[in-house]
């Protein structure tokens, strides 16, 4: 599967609650459990909206190690997944106010993710 294909279908709810729940890890389970319930988002619109802010706001830097990570894994698809959600946790959980987007790093924008009131 082409990264592409991967981040697409990575942006669907569904998909996403599914790619989360294939990694089986539950320690990062927990991690975005905890960071999205502070945007009121269940874990699958925290994935998804994680995999939007990457694609849209990750440095060059952090696309180098994606694909650094990519190259070096037997599973292309988790090790994405599990690539951007560690970037979404430290863009997002770093001594954040609860609920506040300004303090997200989607800046509480329109089409940024965590798109609601």
């Amino acid at each position: 599967m082409q990264l592409g294909a991967i981040l697409t279908s990575l942006a669907v709810g569904a998909n996403a609650a599914a790619a989360l729940d294939a990694i089986g890890d539950i320690v990062l389970y927990a991690k975005v459990l905890e960071a999205g319930s502070r945007f009121d988002e269940a874990p699958a619109e925290y994935v998804s909206a994680a995999v939007g802010r990457y694609t849209s706001q990750a440095a060059d830097e952090d696309w180098l190690a994606l694909m650094t990570v990519v190259e070096k894994s037997e599973a292309p698809g988790r090790a994405v997944l599990q690539c951007i959600l560690q970037w979404a946790l430290v863009q997002d959980c770093s001594d954040h106010t609860a609920g506040r987007h300004e303090d997200c790093s989607c800046r509480g924008g329109p089409g940024r993710a965590h798109d609601h009131p």
